[in-house]
């Protein structure tokens, strides 16, 4: 399936609520808090993020490879080119993409709840550091208003990737950050306002 993806993502303090929220306006939830495991990969030269494009594969109720293309960005909201299918086996195809001469660069989790309200989607993620967001719509101005309707802050909307925000997060820890999992991650406290990061519900 090849889509293009359009959406924003904002800091959230309270899920709970939110999904409440939603479940107001009318929303369905579509798929239940589900674990996903999501390994990155690229070439030994990092030519994949240079090119600022994406290869993941995912494991959740199923296994998905993903390729992303280069981004745009509109008044904080991201768009770009999604390539994405499902795979029978996890391991075959990690086997397979470490064939082609990728390698897994890094590994993460998060927990996903996920509603759909008419063309919108809401991705509810718990993630080791914090928990976000993310609007999918159909275009800028739509996911803007809905955005309003949730009383979220536009301002303090988050323009960085699950990965991005951990790097700078670790950038003066010693920490591993090829390694976000809940496990490693377990009882370490993370500061999102040293990225200037505030959650859009508060």
């Amino acid at each position: 399936m090849t889509h293009t993806e359009t959406e924003v993502k904002f800091h959230i303090s309270d899920l709970d609520k939110l999904a409440a929220q939603l479940e107001d306006l009318g929303a369905q939830l579509t798929s239940s808090r589900t674990h996903e495991h999501n390994l990155r990969f690229d070439t030994p030269a990092e030519d994949i993020r240079k090119d600022g494009c994406v290869l993941r594969l995912r494991r959740d109720i199923e296994s998905r490879l993903t390729f992303k293309s280069p981004s745009t960005k509109e008044k904080g909201v991201l768009s770009r080119e999604e390539i994405e299918f499902t795979v029978g086996d996890f391991d075959t195809a990690r086997r397979f993409i470490e064939a082609l001469g990728y390698q897994a660069i890094a590994v993460y989790e998060k927990y996903r709840t996920v509603y759909r309200l008419n063309n919108f989607y809401f991705m509810l993620d718990e993630m080791p550091y914090g928990n976000f967001l993310e609007i999918e719509g159909v275009d800028v101005e739509s996911i803007q208003a809905m955005a309003s309707q949730l009383k979220l802050d536009w301002d303090a909307s988050v323009d960085m990737g699950y990965l991005g925000l951990f790097y700078y997060l670790c950038s003066d820890t010693e920490l591993d950050i090829t390694d976000l999992t809940f496990e490693t991650l377990k009882g370490i406290k993370f500061d999102l306002a040293k990225l200037s990061i505030r959650a859009a519900d508060c």
